[in-house]
């Protein structure tokens, strides 16, 4: 009974410990500014390529969902335009271009995954 037991507990454990492998590696690593401009400068492997790819996914998925959440705010604040005599940058004006911005920075993030992407195909 204690073998089963044992077994029992080191299988959970080697299931457990693959898991947590899966879930650090579906995160993307948060690197700092100077971290990012050294591994894009010294990135030569496909590894490093597809470790910066990943990284600029993941930043691009932040800002959609930042932009997703603009827009149902711009689409709040456009309910309760006060009209054409309200003062510039008006609470919708604002939500508009937080939109706009979280938007085209998504893009630029997709565009260098895209490169990274690419580069990495090219190096296998």
């Amino acid at each position: 009974m204690k073998r089963i037991s044992a077994i029992t507990l080191i299988t959970v454990l080697g299931i457990a410990s693959l898991g947590r492998g899966y879930a650090d590696d579906s995160t993307a690593p948060n690197y700092t500014k100077a971290e990012l401009n050294k591994l894009a400068r010294e990135a030569h492997s496909s590894v490093e390529y597809r470790a910066l790819a990943k990284y600029f996914r993941a930043q691009q998925a932040k800002y959609q969902q930042q932009a997703q959440e603009e827009k149902a705010e711009w689409e709040r604040r456009s309910e309760n335009v006060s009209g054409p005599a309200a003062k510039y940058p008006r609470p919708v004006d604002s939500s508009r271009n937080r939109y706009e911005y979280f938007t085209y920075e998504a893009g630029q993030m997709e565009h260098r995954a895209s490169q990274y992407e690419n580069l990495a195909a090219s190096v296998q």
